[in-house]
């Protein structure tokens, strides 16, 4: 029997930096800077500049760094922020945590991205910000965002949780509006060996109020000038995400090839993510749309293969979001990728071998679903 396919393969990639990561743990423990300090300061540089942006600073998690870029941002009680439907909860958390309402619109049928023009249309005297979210691992229609936020005076404030390395439109991933979150939750394309996030920006005001926040409020050492709280990227994370920074690229190009080689197999066949050639995907995880989805799900169980669920429900229907966000009456597109998504074992540890193997477990898993569909009718 083959063995299991795994939905990530964590381990594996850390076997194969190991030696590297073991030197930047001893490392950390021996110069004793576990709070911020210079492990912190030399990733924030690199990852400022891996993004094509000036500052960069380390936030304990994603959902915080949302959090914080909207207060930095001066985005508030009174204040609306437009987010796509279809995302991780965290992406409206953020807002909501900072004070601000979510204004839901639909998204792309086919990246599932937000839909500048669904955007345009909810915009109003209350909106202070849109929030693309760079979902999946590829980059949203940044121009036509950028003409809209342009057009109403509102920030454009990127979730890059996703897109780690990802590339559209002349820029990178954390450096195409006014300032960017990202999340290095251990399972992300740049992923650390707990939590962590970003914020990224070319705004030094709004860095510096950043960097206030995360640390109680200080400006310098003792002297608390704004309400701040503890949400402070630790020197081992960043230390550990400094080595792994290293291999982000031919990370990304072993995802891409992946995806290529579900393509090859699905194409015709499985409806999957649309790749626009101007944003080419880095591939956080590979969905796919399919009739059935939990007996699909259940047949590549079955056959030893892990899947996911990327976002189901929608977040107008999360129980938690109720009475925090403002949704028109029918998101059918964000209802249909809720209903519909699956997500197919997707990382760089994976071997070709079983990424062949998954696909033509998921057209037979569909095949027969869509059989049984057929015949109970």
């Amino acid at each position: 029997m083959n063995a299991p396919v795994p939905f990530v393969a964590l381990n594996r990639e850390h076997a194969a930096i190991a030696p590297d990561l073991h030197e930047a743990f001893t490392r950390v423990v021996r110069g004793g800077g576990f709070i911020l300090g210079e492990e912190v300061s030399r990733f924030e540089a690199a990852w400022a500049a891996a993004c094509g942006v000036s500052h960069c600073v380390g936030i304990a998690s994603g959902t915080a760094a949302l959090t914080l870029l909207m207060r930095a941002a001066g985005i508030g009680r009174g204040d609306e922020v437009i987010v796509p439907a279809h995302t991780y909860i965290a992406s409206a958390l953020g807002v909501i945590h900072a004070g601000a309402r979510v204004v839901l619109c639909d998204v792309d049928e086919d990246t599932g991205l937000i839909d500048p023009e669904a955007a345009a249309a909810l915009v109003g005297p209350r909106t202070a910000a849109i929030l693309p979210v760079h979902l999946y691992g590829q980059v949203c229609d940044m121009p036509a965002l950028e003409r809209l936020a342009a057009r109403h005076g509102l920030a454009l404030v990127e979730d890059a949780a996703q897109a780690h390395g990802a590339t559209g439109h002349g820029g990178v991933a954390g450096g195409l509006g006014d300032a960017a979150a990202f999340s290095f939750y251990p399972s992300k394309n740049l992923g650390a060996l707990g939590d962590g996030g970003a914020i990224c920006t070319d705004d030094a005001g709004l860095a510096e109020r950043a960097r206030q926040l995360r640390d109680l409020g200080q400006a310098r050492k003792g002297e608390h000038v704004v309400l701040g709280v503890n949400e402070r990227l630790d020197g081992l994370q960043a230390a550990l995400l400094g080595v792994k920074l290293r291999h982000l690229a031919a990370a990304n190009a072993t995802r891409r090839r992946h995806a290529a080689a579900y393509a090859e197999r699905l194409a015709g066949r499985i409806t999957m993510l649309e790749e626009h050639p101007a944003t080419p995907c880095v591939y956080h995880l590979f969905p796919v749309r399919v009739p059935a989805r939990a007996a699909v799900a259940e047949r590549l169980s079955g056959a030893g293969i892990a899947t996911g669920l990327h976002y189901s429900p929608a977040l107008h229907r999360q129980p938690a979001l109720e009475g925090h966000v403002v949704a028109p009456d029918e998101l059918p597109r964000a209802e249909a990728w809720a209903a519909t998504e699956l997500s197919l074992p997707m990382s760089p540890g994976l071997s070709h071998a079983e990424v062949r193997r998954v696909a033509d477990a998921c057209l037979a898993a569909v095949a027969v679903t869509v059989s049984r569909e057929v015949a109970r009718a």
